[in-house]
């Protein structure tokens, strides 16, 4: 398990608009031989074959098409591109559109990715394999059944269009000349993390952010809490004797500014040790998926991203979890840790079986218990309550 590396990034003061507040993310030197562009997928619904008999199924507006080089020449972003489909499906329905596995090659050189929904597909898949054994608690045919032992895991999750303020905040902000990446708060609670190559992809990629997907606490945040605070640098005139004074208090501002960022407001979501998945090598680049530690009552952010070969980020996107979500990923997390005893993991958190098994069905996790466990401990519960 490590933690996310921004070395190479730099936040430069935040831009307020309500609650939503934006922290560009500026690069010391663009990475130049790996370049993203999107592919818009248009208002379909987007199954994803995602092994045998098995698919993920998410909104999926858009694509993002990584092409990397050797020799790192000189190259313009693609920018978002739309085509037309002659056999779209006529408005009045819900068209389909079947995605071959999260990350495919479609070239040489070039690698099509679903962004957010392969970090979703690693949380949604979390543990997802079952027991090695047949303890007593689970049945035969929740184990051997049509999807394994869970039934469909769904999850829900907001478009950035309705994330109040997100419109319009990044219609109007300023963009940065060397702008790689943004930091996307909602009443100063972390939405995302979103860094690319290169500012020219980021400039082709900006829009894309109304088409990501927000969690349900973010929101809320927008919706229901007042405007942020806006953070003003304060200089004082009575130190400034020139302008090489004038540039010495400015870049310490910003110093402070930068240090105050990383270590109080995106604390929660780099000191964190995540668990990472390499799903797709490119040359000296690799794409990966990373799950939290799913510490209760914290932060917690799952993502996806695309590191060199020195660990450095070059391309990231991360969703904040629910405090619901925490629980379940924490709980079937702490199954699979003891081979999906449930004594042994009812030892290790310190709770009795049946508080265990009532956990899991509140935590919507009672299909996965035998028929009747539940049952069973719920009435000695009223037993002794009686």
């Amino acid at each position: 398990m490590t933690t996310l590396d921004l070395t190479g990034l730099t936040a430069r003061p935040s831009q307020v608009w309500g609650a939503v507040r934006l922290v560009p993310l500026v690069r010391d030197e663009p990475v130049a031989d790996l370049r993203l562009h999107s592919r818009l997928y248009g208002d379909a619904a987007g199954p994803v074959e995602v092994g045998p008999r098995a698919t993920h199924t998410s909104y999926i507006p858009h694509g993002f098409v990584a092409r990397w080089t050797d020799d790192s020449p000189a190259a313009a972003a693609y920018g978002t591109q739309l085509s037309t489909d002659g056999n779209a499906a006529p408005a009045a329905t819900m068209g389909l559109r079947i995605h071959r596995r999260m990350a495919r090659r479609e070239a040489r050189n070039r690698l099509r990715f679903l962004p957010m929904s392969l970090a979703l597909e690693g949380y949604l898949g979390l543990h997802f394999g079952g027991p090695a054994f047949a303890w007593e608690e689970w049945s035969q045919r929740a184990i051997s059944g049509w999807y394994g032992w869970h039934s469909p895991h769904v999850e829900e999750a907001y478009v950035g269009a309705e994330v109040s303020g997100l419109a319009d905040a990044l219609r109007v902000f300023e963009i940065h000349p060397d702008q790689c990446g943004v930091m996307v708060y909602a009443a100063d609670a972390l939405a995302s993390a979103f860094v690319v190559p290169h500012p020219d992809d980021y400039r082709a990629l900006h829009p894309t952010l109304l088409q990501d997907l927000y969690g349900e606490l973010i929101h809320h945040h927008v919706t229901l809490m007042p405007p942020v605070q806006d953070f003003r640098a304060r200089i004082s005139d009575s130190q400034i004797r020139s302008l090489a004074h004038l540039r010495t208090a400015v870049a310490e501002q910003e110093h402070a500014w930068t240090h105050f960022h990383d270590t109080t407001m995106a604390a929660g979501l780099l000191e964190d040790a995540y668990t990472w998945q390499s799903v797709h090598r490119m040359r000296r680049f690799t794409l990966s998926r990373f799950l939290p530690s799913f510490r209760p009552h914290q932060e917690n952010h799952i993502g996806e991203a695309i590191t060199d070969d020195r660990g450095r980020i070059a391309y990231l996107k991360t969703f904040r979890l629910s405090e619901t979500q925490v629980r379940r990923g924490r709980l079937v997390s702490r199954f699979a840790a003891n081979d999906w005893h449930l004594a042994n993991t009812a030892d290790e958190l310190g709770v009795e079986c049946n508080e265990l098994g009532l956990r899991m069905s509140s935590a919507g996790f009672n299909f996965t218990l035998r028929r009747g466990f539940v049952e069973r401990y719920r009435e000695q519960a009223r037993t002794r309550i009686g």
